[in-house]
């Protein structure tokens, strides 16, 4: 028997727009500058340490696994180098090196290579990573624990952990001024607000990711929390608090809009985006969790496939 394809394809000639991944990747560190920056400053050679780790134990992992599996050299497209970053801006200072190991270990083999590497990994990498230490290992992400008890002269809580353990009385002294400034302890790079948000807007200025999925995470998470604080404001914190606090802004601009794991049409990713924020307000005000922006992102990874099905109907179509 004959095995025949059908291919479709369109017709020649074919223009390339000259954008690249190297291109891409380069933008998004730079993004993510101001707040590892900030991170530096703020923790000191801790955080420094913690950040070379990642990076390079990253990109080690993706060389070996293109060694072994006779594939073409990749790291050069900087993308193994972005996932080290990002995963190192969502963890404690503190962090032992064989945790972050084990981290950009997940990231890069479980998380893209063994779906058939980038482009085909339906959930984040990063956040694979981060998931499978937070499970492992929760102790490791209180940052109270972390931070406060590891002689590095703060004296301040993590807002979060406050207000999940001691209520609405426990953050009246924080302000979202102190918040956007990062006046707050938590990862790496989760804290300096302004850093993020700049870094958001020149993503979205220079088109490496779309602004409805930001926008629509960031209103999810305004409405659920204010719905929440107008329910019982004396148990619940406003929307601000939970806006400016956590993951929530590294999880608006630089992981639920990852381009493997998110839609790529308009109403989609609107969807996509609210079901983030308005899971991550749920896990944080009902669930077990401290923060749900990690655990919101991947639930709505496993829902992208079908989300992204949803479309307006074609002009003329019938059924």
């Amino acid at each position: 028997m004959v095995n025949e394809k059908k291919l479709i394809v369109s017709h020649a000639p074919f223009w390339h727009n000259g954008s690249s991944l190297f291109e891409k990747n380069c933008n998004i560190m730079i993004a993510a500058l101001p707040a590892v920056l900030f991170g530096f400053t703020q923790y000191g050679i801790h955080a420094v340490g913690c950040v070379s780790i990642c990076i390079s134990t990253a990109i080690i992992w993706e060389l070996l696994f293109n060694l072994i599996s006779k594939q073409q050299i990749s790291v050069g497209d900087c993308d193994a180098a972005v996932i080290g970053l990002l995963f190192s801006m969502l963890i404690p200072a503190t962090t032992p090196w064989w945790a972050a190991v084990t981290g950009t270990f997940v990231a890069i083999i479980i998380g893209k290579q063994i779906y058939g590497g980038i482009g085909s990994n339906p959930f984040n990498p990063v956040l694979i990573g981060l998931a499978i230490l937070m499970i492992s290992w929760k102790d490791l992400f209180d940052f109270n624990e972390a931070l406060l008890n590891y002689d590095l002269g703060f004296t301040m809580v993590y807002p979060l952990a406050a207000l999940k353990h001691f209520g609405i009385s426990s953050i009246e002294s924080f302000s979202v001024g102190s918040f956007i400034a990062g006046k707050q302890i938590g990862a790496i790079g989760s804290t300096f607000g302004i850093g993020i948000i700049v870094g958001g807007i020149y993503l979205i200025l220079r088109g490496i990711i779309r602004w409805e999925i930001s926008v629509s995470f960031l209103a999810g998470i305004f409405i659920t929390a204010f719905l929440f604080n107008l329910s019982d404001s004396a148990i619940y914190a406003g929307p601000l608090f939970h806006i400016f606090t956590g993951y929530t802004l590294i999880g608006a601009f630089f992981l639920a809009t990852e381009d493997s794991s998110s839609p790529v049409n308009f109403l989609p990713m609107l969807i996509y985006g609210a079901g983030c924020g308005i899971m991550t307000v749920l896990i944080r005000n009902v669930g077990a969790y401290v923060d749900g922006v990690v655990f919101a992102i991947l639930l709505m990874n496993l829902a992208n496939p079908l989300i992204d099905k949803i479309r307006p109907r074609a002009m003329g179509k019938v059924n």
